[in-house]
């Protein structure tokens, strides 16, 4: 018993060493050494996560772990954390998608997706807020199906209020694979716009710069918020709503390594040209 009980104190200094946590800084850049702006960071097993800034730097604190960096427009990156480190620089690999692909043929204009029942009116809401004083990553969205090709033109969706001030948020397609449900990025670059502070709903009609035909299959249209300017809300405190509508959906962070299936969605609506 004896010889246990100084096994286990000779270890506990390492165990303590093991939940420490540190701070790393740092920028992230694409191979030409420009800023890679709103990446996901995190150690998804410890829950831990953040988001850069629009000049791809960080700050995050995490124990002696692996720092893993999440763009859909880039590899994904790790990055061994040893102990504190000051000034980082990581460098992110573009993501190889394929080329736009156009299409003969007779197209009709019609909604791929539309959001839902509106339930519980103005007694229901969906929020999400700022997690620790800055953005984690979460997305919410809605699950498209295309029977057929379809080019995306519109995206349309309502804000119910929003008070994060300077709040830039992005919207995103995943294309939906296998049984396991992995999520493939069909954009080059997600869709970055301004939501302005407000006590009143906001309606927002956002539309592709980019050529955007989706194959035959379900598609996650995901929202996010990924950065703010100013002084943030109290961490827990509602900072944007959205009504409620009846349509199965996820809620994910990628960088925290979790998803979830969620009963209703935010109202996404996805407008455009279905090839025949």
């Amino acid at each position: 018993m004896r010889i246990e009980l100084l096994a286990v104190l000779a270890l506990f200094p390492t165990l303590l060493a093991a939940q420490e946590h540190v701070t790393v800084k740092g920028r992230i850049v694409n191979r030409q050494g420009e800023a890679v702006e709103y990446v996901q960071i995190g150690v998804p097993k410890h829950q831990i996560g953040t988001i850069s800034d629009a000049e791809g730097r960080f700050e995050i604190e995490v124990p002696r772990d692996t720092l893993v960096f999440f763009h859909v427009s880039y590899q994904q990156t790790s990055f061994p954390v040893t102990g504190p480190a000051d000034d980082v620089t990581i460098v992110l690999h573009e993501q190889e998608l394929p080329p736009a692909v156009s299409i003969g043929g007779n197209a009709k204009e019609k909604y791929l997706m539309r959001p839902g029942m509106n339930v519980l009116k103005d007694i229901g809401v969906i929020s999400t807020s700022l997690k620790d004083g800055h953005p984690s990553g979460r997305e919410l969205g809605s699950v498209a199906k295309a029977a057929k090709p379809f080019l995306v033109k519109e995206i349309l969706f309502s804000i119910r209020s929003n008070h994060i001030p300077g709040c830039v948020a992005s919207i995103n397609i995943y294309r939906i694979e296998g049984k396991t449900e992995s999520f493939v990025n069909v954009l080059h670059r997600p869709i970055y716009f301004d939501v302005a502070v407000s006590d009143g709903p906001q309606h927002f009609d956002i539309r592709p710069e980019e050529p955007l035909l989706l194959e035959p299959g379900r598609y996650f249209i995901a929202f996010q918020v990924v950065g703010y300017d100013g002084q943030a809300p109290q961490t827990g405190e509602p900072a944007m709503d959205f009504n409620v509508f009846l349509k199965n959906s996820y809620l994910r962070e990628t960088a925290l390594g979790r998803m979830e299936h969620f009963p209703v969605n935010i109202g996404i609506a996805v407008k455009g040209f279905e090839y025949q």
